[in-house]
Protein backbone atom coordinates (compact mmCIF):
# COMPACT_ATOMS: atom_id res chain seq x y z
CA UNK A 1 0.00 0.00 0.00
CA UNK A 2 3.03 2.25 0.71
CA UNK A 3 4.58 1.72 -2.33
CA UNK A 4 1.07 2.32 -4.22
CA UNK A 5 0.53 5.65 -2.54
CA UNK A 6 4.52 6.36 -3.76
CA UNK A 7 4.50 5.43 -7.25
CA UNK A 8 1.47 8.01 -7.24
CA UNK A 9 2.91 10.74 -6.18
CA UNK A 10 5.84 10.27 -8.24
CA UNK A 11 3.77 10.05 -11.23
CA UNK A 12 1.88 13.25 -10.49
CA UNK A 13 5.02 14.81 -9.48
CA UNK A 14 6.34 14.00 -12.68
CA UNK A 15 3.05 15.69 -14.45
CA UNK A 16 3.40 18.38 -12.27
CA UNK A 17 6.91 18.72 -13.75
CA UNK A 18 6.16 17.76 -17.23
CA UNK A 19 3.32 20.61 -17.39
CA UNK A 20 5.51 23.33 -16.17
CA UNK A 21 8.68 22.58 -18.40
CA UNK A 22 6.46 21.96 -21.91
CA UNK A 23 3.08 22.69 -21.40
CA UNK A 24 3.51 26.06 -19.95
CA UNK A 25 6.15 27.60 -22.35
CA UNK A 26 4.46 25.86 -25.31
CA UNK A 27 1.45 27.60 -24.35
CA UNK A 28 2.96 30.68 -23.93
CA UNK A 29 4.42 31.03 -27.29
CA UNK A 30 1.30 29.89 -28.80
CA UNK A 31 -0.82 33.01 -27.43
CA UNK A 32 2.51 35.20 -28.17
CA UNK A 33 2.38 34.10 -31.62
CA UNK A 34 -1.55 35.13 -31.80
CA UNK A 35 -1.22 38.59 -30.37
CA UNK A 36 -2.67 41.46 -32.58
CA UNK A 37 -0.33 44.39 -32.79
CA UNK A 38 -3.67 46.81 -32.87
CA UNK A 39 -3.66 45.88 -28.70
CA UNK A 40 -0.68 45.24 -27.16
CA UNK A 41 -0.25 41.89 -24.28
CA UNK A 42 1.39 43.84 -21.32
CA UNK A 43 2.20 41.79 -18.19
CA UNK A 44 -1.39 43.38 -16.37
CA UNK A 45 -3.73 41.20 -18.86
CA UNK A 46 -3.65 37.34 -18.25
CA UNK A 47 -4.42 36.34 -22.18
CA UNK A 48 -3.78 38.96 -24.81
CA UNK A 49 -6.98 41.04 -25.50
CA UNK A 50 -6.65 40.72 -28.88
CA UNK A 51 -5.16 37.73 -30.71
CA UNK A 52 -5.08 37.31 -34.88
CA UNK A 53 -3.06 35.45 -37.56
CA UNK A 54 -1.13 38.69 -38.39
CA UNK A 55 2.15 37.82 -37.51
CA UNK A 56 2.05 34.08 -38.89
CA UNK A 57 0.81 36.46 -42.43
CA UNK A 58 3.50 39.42 -41.65
CA UNK A 59 6.11 36.93 -41.34
CA UNK A 60 5.58 34.64 -44.47
CA UNK A 61 4.84 38.04 -46.60
CA UNK A 62 7.31 40.55 -45.52
CA UNK A 63 10.67 38.71 -43.91
CA UNK A 64 13.65 35.76 -45.35
CA UNK A 65 11.09 32.97 -43.79
CA UNK A 66 10.26 31.35 -47.28
CA UNK A 67 14.15 31.12 -48.06
CA UNK A 68 14.90 30.22 -44.74
CA UNK A 69 12.58 27.30 -44.65
CA UNK A 70 13.53 25.94 -47.99
CA UNK A 71 17.47 25.93 -46.87
CA UNK A 72 16.45 24.63 -43.59
CA UNK A 73 14.54 21.61 -44.53
CA UNK A 74 17.05 21.22 -47.34
CA UNK A 75 20.08 21.49 -45.52
CA UNK A 76 19.05 18.88 -42.44
CA UNK A 77 18.22 16.21 -44.51
CA UNK A 78 21.16 16.33 -46.37
CA UNK A 79 23.20 16.74 -43.71
CA UNK A 80 21.54 13.85 -41.95
CA UNK A 81 22.14 11.55 -44.79
CA UNK A 82 25.54 12.46 -45.37
CA UNK A 83 26.42 12.12 -42.08
CA UNK A 84 24.87 8.65 -41.10
CA UNK A 85 27.61 7.95 -45.05
CA UNK A 86 30.30 9.18 -42.77
CA UNK A 87 29.74 7.44 -39.68
CA UNK A 88 28.91 4.04 -40.90
CA UNK A 89 33.03 2.89 -41.28
CA UNK A 90 33.83 3.80 -37.79
CA UNK A 91 30.67 2.14 -36.35
CA UNK A 92 30.97 -0.79 -38.44
CA UNK A 93 34.72 -0.87 -37.06
CA UNK A 94 33.43 -0.34 -33.48
CA UNK A 95 30.52 -2.37 -33.51
CA UNK A 96 31.81 -6.07 -35.17
CA UNK A 97 35.47 -5.51 -33.90
CA UNK A 98 37.23 -5.83 -30.62
CA UNK A 99 40.75 -4.30 -30.39
CA UNK A 100 42.64 -3.17 -27.75
CA UNK A 101 41.18 0.34 -26.44
CA UNK A 102 38.17 0.16 -28.60
CA UNK A 103 36.05 1.46 -25.32
CA UNK A 104 38.26 4.64 -25.60
CA UNK A 105 37.93 4.94 -28.91
CA UNK A 106 34.31 4.89 -28.42
CA UNK A 107 35.04 7.56 -25.73
CA UNK A 108 37.28 9.62 -28.03
CA UNK A 109 34.27 9.66 -30.64
CA UNK A 110 32.11 11.58 -27.86
CA UNK A 111 34.74 13.98 -26.97
CA UNK A 112 33.67 16.61 -29.17
CA UNK A 113 30.22 16.73 -27.34
CA UNK A 114 31.85 18.46 -24.30
CA UNK A 115 33.17 21.52 -26.04
CA UNK A 116 30.55 24.07 -26.18
CA UNK A 117 28.96 24.39 -29.42
CA UNK A 118 29.90 27.77 -30.54
CA UNK A 119 33.44 27.52 -29.74
CA UNK A 120 33.87 24.39 -32.23
CA UNK A 121 31.61 26.50 -34.40
CA UNK A 122 34.16 29.08 -34.52
CA UNK A 123 37.66 27.04 -34.87
CA UNK A 124 35.48 24.24 -37.65
CA UNK A 125 34.40 27.81 -39.94
CA UNK A 126 38.22 28.56 -40.18
CA UNK A 127 39.19 25.18 -41.48
CA UNK A 128 36.04 25.18 -43.45
CA UNK A 129 37.54 28.42 -45.18
CA UNK A 130 41.20 27.29 -45.42
CA UNK A 131 39.85 24.19 -47.35
CA UNK A 132 38.30 26.94 -49.83
CA UNK A 133 34.90 26.20 -49.02
CA UNK A 134 34.08 30.08 -49.20
CA UNK A 135 32.53 29.91 -52.89
CA UNK A 136 29.99 27.51 -51.69
CA UNK A 137 28.21 28.57 -48.39
CA UNK A 138 25.75 25.94 -48.57
CA UNK A 139 28.44 23.15 -49.04
CA UNK A 140 30.37 24.73 -46.53
CA UNK A 141 27.45 24.24 -44.06
CA UNK A 142 26.17 21.02 -45.03
CA UNK A 143 29.63 19.64 -44.63
CA UNK A 144 29.89 20.93 -41.24
CA UNK A 145 26.65 19.77 -39.75
CA UNK A 146 27.62 16.24 -40.88
CA UNK A 147 31.08 16.21 -39.82
CA UNK A 148 29.83 18.11 -36.17
CA UNK A 149 27.05 15.54 -35.86
CA UNK A 150 28.90 12.47 -36.37
CA UNK A 151 29.42 11.62 -32.57
CA UNK A 152 25.93 11.12 -32.27
CA UNK A 153 25.29 8.80 -35.42
CA UNK A 154 28.61 6.96 -34.69
CA UNK A 155 26.91 5.95 -31.35
CA UNK A 156 24.23 5.35 -32.10
CA UNK A 157 25.11 3.23 -35.21
CA UNK A 158 27.72 1.74 -33.36
CA UNK A 159 25.27 -0.17 -30.72
CA UNK A 160 23.33 -0.75 -33.70
CA UNK A 161 27.04 -3.08 -35.49
CA UNK A 162 26.91 -4.44 -31.95
CA UNK A 163 23.26 -6.08 -31.98
CA UNK A 164 24.15 -8.20 -35.26
CA UNK A 165 24.58 -11.84 -34.65
CA UNK A 166 27.60 -13.46 -36.52
CA UNK A 167 25.36 -16.77 -36.37
CA UNK A 168 23.22 -15.10 -38.91
CA UNK A 169 25.79 -13.69 -40.81
CA UNK A 170 27.80 -16.95 -41.09
CA UNK A 171 24.31 -18.94 -41.97
CA UNK A 172 23.91 -16.73 -45.24
CA UNK A 173 27.53 -16.91 -46.08
CA UNK A 174 27.40 -20.40 -46.08
CA UNK A 175 24.13 -20.28 -48.28
CA UNK A 176 25.91 -18.53 -50.40
CA UNK A 177 24.40 -15.51 -50.10
CA UNK A 178 25.43 -12.19 -51.79
CA UNK A 179 27.40 -9.50 -49.77
CA UNK A 180 24.52 -7.37 -50.50
CA UNK A 181 22.43 -10.04 -49.53
CA UNK A 182 24.21 -10.64 -45.86
CA UNK A 183 23.91 -6.79 -45.53
CA UNK A 184 19.92 -7.00 -46.22
CA UNK A 185 18.98 -10.31 -44.64
CA UNK A 186 21.50 -10.56 -41.63
CA UNK A 187 22.83 -6.62 -40.46
CA UNK A 188 19.37 -4.17 -41.94
CA UNK A 189 16.96 -5.46 -40.05
CA UNK A 190 18.83 -5.12 -36.88
CA UNK A 191 20.30 -1.52 -38.14
CA UNK A 192 17.12 0.01 -39.31
CA UNK A 193 16.49 1.15 -35.98
CA UNK A 194 19.84 2.85 -35.10
CA UNK A 195 19.38 4.34 -38.93
CA UNK A 196 16.07 5.72 -38.43
CA UNK A 197 17.34 7.39 -34.89
CA UNK A 198 20.67 8.45 -36.15
CA UNK A 199 18.81 10.29 -38.91
CA UNK A 200 16.42 11.93 -36.88
CA UNK A 201 18.47 13.18 -34.53
CA UNK A 202 21.04 14.64 -37.27
CA UNK A 203 18.48 16.23 -38.86
CA UNK A 204 17.21 17.83 -35.54
CA UNK A 205 20.96 19.01 -34.80
CA UNK A 206 21.48 20.48 -38.23
CA UNK A 207 17.63 22.27 -38.40
CA UNK A 208 18.48 23.18 -35.00
CA UNK A 209 21.73 24.56 -35.69
CA UNK A 210 22.91 28.20 -35.23
CA UNK A 211 26.28 28.97 -34.66
CA UNK A 212 27.88 27.45 -37.85
CA UNK A 213 25.00 29.02 -40.01
CA UNK A 214 25.58 32.12 -39.04
CA UNK A 215 29.55 32.67 -39.17
CA UNK A 216 29.82 30.72 -42.64
CA UNK A 217 26.54 31.43 -43.95
CA UNK A 218 25.68 34.89 -43.47
CA UNK A 219 24.32 36.99 -44.78
CA UNK A 220 23.89 35.16 -47.91
CA UNK A 221 22.31 31.74 -46.24
CA UNK A 222 19.83 32.59 -43.94
CA UNK A 223 18.45 29.61 -41.92
CA UNK A 224 15.73 29.71 -39.21
CA UNK A 225 17.69 29.87 -35.88
CA UNK A 226 19.33 32.56 -38.04
CA UNK A 227 15.99 34.60 -38.17
CA UNK A 228 14.69 33.24 -34.88
CA UNK A 229 17.95 34.75 -33.15
CA UNK A 230 18.18 38.05 -35.17
CA UNK A 231 14.51 38.35 -33.88
CA UNK A 232 15.59 37.65 -30.48
CA UNK A 233 18.40 39.61 -30.46
CA UNK A 234 18.91 42.63 -32.97
CA UNK A 235 14.85 43.56 -33.31
CA UNK A 236 13.41 41.59 -30.08
CA UNK A 237 9.95 41.19 -31.65
CA UNK A 238 8.40 39.01 -29.25
CA UNK A 239 5.48 37.80 -31.34
CA UNK A 240 7.71 37.20 -34.60
CA UNK A 241 9.97 35.52 -32.39
CA UNK A 242 7.31 32.96 -31.12
CA UNK A 243 5.86 31.86 -34.63
CA UNK A 244 9.36 31.21 -35.39
CA UNK A 245 10.35 28.97 -32.14
CA UNK A 246 6.74 27.31 -33.03
CA UNK A 247 7.73 26.65 -36.78
CA UNK A 248 11.10 24.94 -35.75
CA UNK A 249 9.74 23.11 -32.67
CA UNK A 250 6.81 21.41 -34.21
CA UNK A 251 7.87 19.87 -36.90
CA UNK A 252 10.58 18.12 -34.95
CA UNK A 253 8.00 16.61 -32.34
CA UNK A 254 6.11 15.21 -35.08
CA UNK A 255 8.82 13.79 -36.65
CA UNK A 256 10.14 12.59 -33.07
CA UNK A 257 6.49 11.13 -32.95
CA UNK A 258 6.90 9.15 -36.41
CA UNK A 259 10.20 7.91 -34.96
CA UNK A 260 8.63 6.08 -31.86
CA UNK A 261 5.77 5.13 -34.04
CA UNK A 262 7.81 3.38 -36.05
CA UNK A 263 9.88 2.00 -33.65
CA UNK A 264 7.43 0.32 -32.16
CA UNK A 265 5.69 -1.01 -35.14
CA UNK A 266 9.43 -2.37 -35.78
CA UNK A 267 8.88 -6.62 -35.87
CA UNK A 268 11.32 -7.43 -32.63
CA UNK A 269 11.89 -10.77 -34.47
CA UNK A 270 12.98 -8.87 -37.30
CA UNK A 271 15.43 -6.68 -34.79
CA UNK A 272 16.81 -10.11 -33.42
CA UNK A 273 17.72 -11.46 -37.27
CA UNK A 274 14.69 -13.80 -37.02
CA UNK A 275 12.22 -14.75 -39.11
Amino acid sequence: MTMSKLNKVLMISLLVICTLWLVVPFTMAVLWSLVDPSQPWTADKLLPPAMSFYRWIDMWQNSSLKSALFTSYALAPSAAVLCLLLAAPTAFALGRFKFPGREVAKTLCLLPLVVPPFITSIFFSSVLFQLGFTGWRFGAILFAHAVLFLPYAIRILTVSFEQVRQEHIDAARDLGASHWARFRVAYLPALKPGIFAALLIVFIQSIEEFAIAFIVGSPSIVTIPTLLFSALGQDFVRPNAAVLSLILVVPNVILMLVLEWLLKSANPTLSSGKG
